[in-house]
């Protein structure tokens, strides 16, 4: 039982990938330098057709065979030779590709098992936030504009009066001042409500009780006499309802650790010294 324990260690599975992406660096990386012999495989010649079969929908001729594997030996010439000269050191854009292929290898190599639902669960109850459905809102109302001048808020109670009797069902197509902002909205989420009517109000309707009619409730337009049909508060999500993103969200946070721990890893081989700034003053009893 304890040898099965110690083989379930995340740690021993780094140290098996570090170990692993070495040696495939060490032997890829290192085949290539120092010799003069160039070997192209049965399945580097496959992968080139395939290449050109996905490209131009057809297999090549011999003579364009020919080409793609001539290419590819002035390519790898001219890489082994990139490199013999020094070429591929300092070059950003190089160190950005290799890093890139590193860390891909470095991927392929990570627990790729699905995730269970166990551990989708407590991925969601710790990151609740990132998943809450905001609450939701069925709307009408009536706005009154600032052009009214002194008047504006005593014609708004008045109008908020008349609709009160009327009823919740009462006809609003024919009040109003703006034929800009929308009469209504269903099911809108609280941003969306934000976004066209304002932060303020979109607040201020969160605390109307639904089913009458009441304001006036204020916005950057003006005043708004408003009724709220439906309301759905703000919640967390099942998982079932979420489970592709939750799913999503949780491998990638797997990949990221692991490959921080395999820097970890790897970075127990390096001496890092990191010396001050040409501009920088020496520090006190440093020698000049």
């Amino acid at each position: 039982m304890r040898l099965k324990s110690l083989f379930r260690e995340p740690l021993l599975h780094f140290l098996a990938i570090g170990a692993a992406l070495f040696l495939f660096f060490h032997w890829s990386g290192g085949a290539g330098q120092g010799t003069t012999r160039l070997v192209i495989t049965g399945g580097q010649i496959a992968h080139l057709e395939a290449g050109f079969t996905r490209t131009w929908q057809r297999a090549p001729t011999e003579a364009e065979l020919k080409g793609l594997i001539d290419d590819w030996v002035r390519e790898e010439i001219a890489t082994r030779e990139a490199m013999t000269n020094g070429l591929d050191r300092d070059d950003t854009v190089i160190r950005r590709r290799l890093r890139q292929k590193f860390e891909f290898a470095a991927e392929d190599m990570t627990d790729a098992r699905p995730a269970s639902d166990v551990e989708l669960q407590a991925w969601l109850d710790a990151n609740a936030d990132d998943y809450r459905r905001e609450p939701r809102v069925s709307l009408r109302q009536v706005h009154l504009g600032a052009q009214r001048g002194t008047a504006l808020a005593d014609d708004a109670h008045r109008l908020l009066e008349r609709l009160s009797a009327a009823g919740p069902q009462a006809d609003i197509t024919t009040l109003g001042d703006s034929r800009m902002l929308p009469p209504g909205m269903e099911q809108a989420g609280a941003s969306e409500v934000a976004r066209t009517f304002g932060e303020e109000f979109a607040a201020a309707l969160l605390k109307i009780e639904p089913g009458r009619w009441a304001g006036p409730v204020r916005s950057g337009y003006g005043l708004h006499v408003v009724i709220v049909d439906a309301i759905e508060p703000g919640r967390t999500p099942a998982l079932a309802e979420v489970r592709a993103l939750v799913e999503r969200d949780f491998m990638a946070d797997r990949r990221k650790r692991s490959l921080e721990a395999l820097y970890a890893g790897l970075l127990e081989r390096y001496e890092v010294r990191i010396e001050p700034r040409r501009d920088e003053a020496p520090a006190p009893g440093t020698a000049r």
